[in-house]
C-alpha cells in the first residue's frame, strides 16, 4: 500500500503491469469488496481499490456526502499513480463517481482507457422517488440494505456492528441519491462499459443503456442474471468483461 496508503489498497502488486484498474466501492462498501477482483484479473492489469473515509480503519474520519467533492479527492489520490493509465471501474455509488473522475481526468489530460459502470443508471437518468432514502430512520434504512442484498442479514442485527457502519451506509446513500452530472461535465470522449443485472430493483437495463449519451468514445452493454449485486455471481464473467474492454482499449491506443 505504498505511495497513497489510505485511500489505495493493492492486494496483488502487478509493477509490470501495462495499465490500472480502479475500483470504487458501493455506498457503504469497502476496498476489500475488490479482493476477488485483484486475485482474479490478468498480471497485464494492476489493480488498484480507494477506500472511502468514514469505514473500517478510515472509521474516524468524516464521510464525504457529495459525489463531486469525493471525485476532487480521488483524483488527488490517484496522482502519484499516474505513470500507467487508467480504467475505471464502479459498483452503483461508485459507478457514479468512476464517471466524475473520469470528467476531471480527462480535464487534466490523466491517462484514461475507460469507464466500467456497474449496477447503476445513467447520470441523465435520475429516480425522484429514491433521492431521501438517506433521510430515513435506522430501521428503514436497514431494511433497504437488505432489500439490495448487499450485506449479510445476520450483521445488520448486531448492535455493535450497526453503530458502526450505519453513519458510513448514510452518508454514502446521500452521496449517491443527491448526485447530479454538471451542466458541460455529463460526457467523456473515453468509452465506457455498463454492467447490469436482469432484476436489479436499483436500475433497468434501459436505464443502464443510457449511458451511451454520456460518452463519444463508443458504448457496450453487457446484462447478467442477478439482482444488485450480481457481480458476486458472476466474478469470473465480470473479469473477463473487463479485461476484453481493457484490452480493446489498450490496442485502440497502442
Amino acid at each position: 500500500m505504498e505511495r497513497s496508503s489510505l485511500w489505495v489498497r493493492r492486494f496483488q502488486p502487478a509493477p509490470e503491469a501495462g495499465s490500472q484498474l480502479v475500483c470504487l466501492p458501493h455506498a457503504g462498501g469497502s476496498a476489500g469488496y475488490f479482493l476477488s477482483v485483484a486475485r482474479a484479473m490478468p498480471a497485464s492489469v494492476d489493480v488498484l481499490a480507494v477506500q472511502y473515509p468514514g469505514r473500517q480503519d478510515r472509521a474516524g474520519e468524516a464521510c464525504v456526502e457529495d459525489v463531486h467533492e469525493l471525485a476532487d479527492l480521488v483524483v488527488e489520490e490517484l496522482r502519484p499513480w499516474a505513470d500507467r493509465p487508467f480504467t475505471l471501474f464502479g459498483h452503483s455509488l461508485g459507478a457514479s463517481l468512476a464517471f466524475e473522475v473520469a470528467v476531471r481526468m480527462e480535464r487534466e489530460g490523466m491517462g484514461l482507457l475507460g469507464v466500467v459502470a456497474s449496477g447503476r443508471r445513467a447520470p441523465s437518468r435520475p429516480r425522484a422517488e429514491e433521492r431521501d432514502v438517506h433521510r430515513l430512520d435506522d430501521e428503514a434504512l436497514i431494511r433497504d440494505m437488505v432489500r439490495l442484498n448487499g450485506t449479510d442479514p445476520a450483521l445488520l442485527r448486531d448492535p455493535e456492528i450497526l453503530a458502526m457502519v450505519l453513519p458510513s451506509v448514510r452518508g454514502d446513500y446521500k452521496a449517491a441519491e443527491t448526485y447530479r452530472s454538471r451542466p458541460g461535465s455529463d460526457s467523456i470522449t473515453r468509452p465506457i462499459l455498463a454492467l447490469v443485472g436482469d432484476v436489479d430493483p436499483q436500475v433497468t437495463e434501459e436505464e443502464a443503456a443510457a449511458w451511451a449519451g454520456h460518452t463519444t468514445g463508443g458504448f457496450s452493454l453487457r446484462t447478467f442474471s442477478g439482482a444488485h449485486f450480481f457481480l458476486d455471481d458472476h466474478v469470473t464473467s465480470v473479469i473477463w468483461a473487463i479485461s476484453e474492454f481493457i484490452a480493446g482499449q489498450q490496442s485502440a491506443v497502442a
